[in-house]
């Protein structure tokens, strides 16, 4: 069982001074002292958005090696995930899985959701401390994922919609550039990446122990006993667009997996949207997820180092 946090997002508004004075300091600081702020009220739209990202994301990143579908709707600025409205979308840090992640992620409400569409976000050392000694000490030495990207035709993501390019070289640059890594290209023109991590970190700033994985977003377990069987018919594991291992290569118990995805999100603390709404996570401190919804919903994301 978890206990109920008493943690939350700072929340600034109009009342407490004019928006740049808080994007000119004050949000460096709330960031590594309470890990999340949401900017509410101050009428921030799609034509001023952009403005105010620099301000907030110094150095915005394109969503390289990302492995959730979205759409690129402007300069570095992509749609939330696109899964499904009725589907919720468990606990993690962006792009964990990858020896590369942003430091700084921006979730802006282009769009109020008809009803639900909550971003839930955790302390990582919460949702650490959420979870059993027995499951902390079977990860102690990382985790393992298995990537297949195909080449446009298959299931999950291309490996030219993943890297956002269609040159080869420049993927196994990219890849080049992240210690520990291994691919190997496939006859079918697809690519498998392998990658041990760990699966706890420390902030470099804070020295917060946090934990730091997607082992449940990419278990097979995560994806419910029907669909995990269905696939098993058509393809090994080791085939699916995303695996994950103990790192030795030796399988996670779906009993670990389902206790890492139900806990983070039983101890997250949940941030709903007006249209205008802006929130800065630090991506090591914090976790977010999203609620279910009824359409309309639109929140987009910016992400820098």
């Amino acid at each position: 069982m978890t206990e109920t946090i008493t943690w939350a997002p700072a929340e600034i508004s109009p009342a407490d001074g004019p928006l740049l004075d808080h994007l000119a300091g004050r949000l460096d600081d709330l960031l590594l002292s309470r890990g999340a702020v949401v900017l509410r009220g101050f009428g921030i739209t799609p034509a001023t958005l952009d403005d105010t990202l620099d301000r907030v994301l110094p150095n915005r990143l394109a969503y390289v090696h990302g492995n959730s579908p979205r759409s690129h709707v402007g300069d570095r600025i992509y749609t939330s995930t696109e899964y499904p409205s009725d589907q919720t979308i468990s606990m993690h840090n962006e792009l964990s899985y990858s020896a590369k992640w942003p430091s700084r992620l921006a979730f802006y409400c282009e769009t109020t959701p008809g009803s639900g569409g909550a971003t839930p976000v955790v302390p990582g050392d919460a949702w650490l401390d959420a979870l059993s000694p027995e499951l902390r000490a079977a990860f102690a030495d990382g985790v393992r994922y298995t990537q297949n990207l195909h080449d446009g035709h298959g299931f999950g993501k291309s490996w030219q919609e993943t890297f956002e390019t269609s040159d080869r070289g420049e993927v196994e640059r990219h890849l080049a550039g992240m210690t520990g890594a291994t691919w190997e290209w496939k006859h079918d023109g697809g690519i498998r990446i392998a990658q041990v991590r760990p699966a706890v970190t420390t902030h470099p700033v804070t020295g917060t122990e946090v934990w730091f994985n997607q082992a449940d977003q990419w278990h097979h377990a995560a994806l419910g006993d029907e669909t995990a069987a269905a696939l098993a018919r058509i393809m090994p594991e080791e085939d699916l667009p995303q695996h994950v291992t103990y790192a030795d290569g030796s399988p996670i118990p779906a009993e670990y997996v389902l206790q890492i995805r139900d806990r983070g999100l039983e101890t997250a603390v949940d941030v709903d949207w007006c249209a205008g709404d802006l929130m800065v996570i630090d991506n090591v401190l914090v976790a977010h997820g999203r609620r279910p919804y009824t359409a309309p919903r639109r929140v987009l994301v910016a992400m820098s180092d």
